[in-house]
């Protein structure tokens, strides 16, 4: 049985690397043993799990179907190995979160500080990155999501909301003048952040009351903390998410414009993958974290 997990533990690794050569890179194993493990699983089975070529490998209608039960199991192995280990009991080993750059700087970082230092059985490792993250493949606990969340079979912790805000430098709002409705955006120069709007349009109210107003990009950029510079420095306007400009707007470097024209609110959530029973490290996270970013975005 030992033999037949870890063949399992190595087709999945291939499948996930793209090729054999890869796989065997990712796991520090010759070629030559991993090639093999395959062949054997495969000659056990008696199926063709993966089609081989020079460009690398795919799977068989069969190997999908298998590779899909493989995880399964080698997820309920290691389930069950933490429960003997302990983990289930008491917080300890590797908890794994990622969450937006800016917001996992400004909120997430320091709650993970805190609680490090609350719990030294556990280690923590904080991925900050603004593209979509698969925690199954790509082995997180838990994410912070911002928006609203598809169907799927996580379980997601809503902690709050934070707003879509136009804003500006009071020095360029006392030249150019504050937007009083949408469609005066057309008379101002706008910095947009690529990554969480169009460079030629900006949508404003919700539901029926939804309409797009043109703007005019003077700069694009594709983080947010860019755009917020070039609005500190009095370059134009601006739209990004309400917690990213907290510290600008109370310290006066930034002023709002157009609040009552806002979209929805975005709901800020966690959300982690279903399991029978979620190990004590990340049970003790959620309580721990939730209730102070909830407080935060509250504010």
């Amino acid at each position: 049985m030992t033999d037949r997990l870890q063949a399992m533990s190595i087709l999945s690794t291939v499948v996930d690397a793209g090729s054999l050569s890869a796989g065997a890179r990712a796991l520090r194993m010759p070629l030559a043993t991993v090639s093999r493990k395959v062949a054997e699983l495969e000659s056990a089975l008696g199926a063709e799990l993966v089609l081989r070529s020079a460009r690398g490998l795919a799977l068989t209608d069969t190997g999908v179907a298998y590779v899909e039960a493989a995880r399964r199991i080698l997820e309920d192995v290691a389930e069950a190995e933490r429960v003997a280990g302990g983990e289930f009991s008491a917080p300890k080993g590797m908890l794994a979160v990622t969450a937006p750059i800016v917001f996992g700087r400004l909120h997430v970082l320091p709650v993970v500080v805190e609680f490090l230092k609350a719990h030294p059985q556990v280690d923590v490792r904080l991925e900050q990155t603004d593209r979509p993250v698969s925690l199954h493949e790509e082995n997180f606990d838990l994410a912070v999501r911002i928006g609203s969340l598809p169907d799927s079979s996580l379980i997601a912790r809503q902690l709050g909301f934070v707003r879509q805000v136009v804003c500006a430098s009071p020095d360029y709002l006392a030249r150019k003048g504050v937007p009083q409705s949408p469609e005066a955006l057309k008379d101002h120069d706008c910095i947009t952040f690529g990554n969480l709007m169009s460079s030629r349009h900006w949508r404003f109210g919700a539901g029926r009351s939804q309409i797009d107003v043109p703007i005019r990009s003077r700069l694009v950029v594709n983080t947010a903390e860019a755009a917020i510079a070039a609005a500190e420095a009095g370059l134009g306007v601006t739209r990004v998410l309400s917690y990213q400009i907290a510290d600008a707007l109370g310290h006066g470097r930034l002023a709002t414009a157009l609040a009552s024209f806002e979209p929805e609110p975005w709901p800020v959530s966690f959300v982690y993958p279903q399991r029978g029973l979620a190990p004590q490290k990340l049970r003790a996270f959620l309580g721990f974290a939730a209730p102070r970013i909830s407080r935060v975005l509250a504010r």
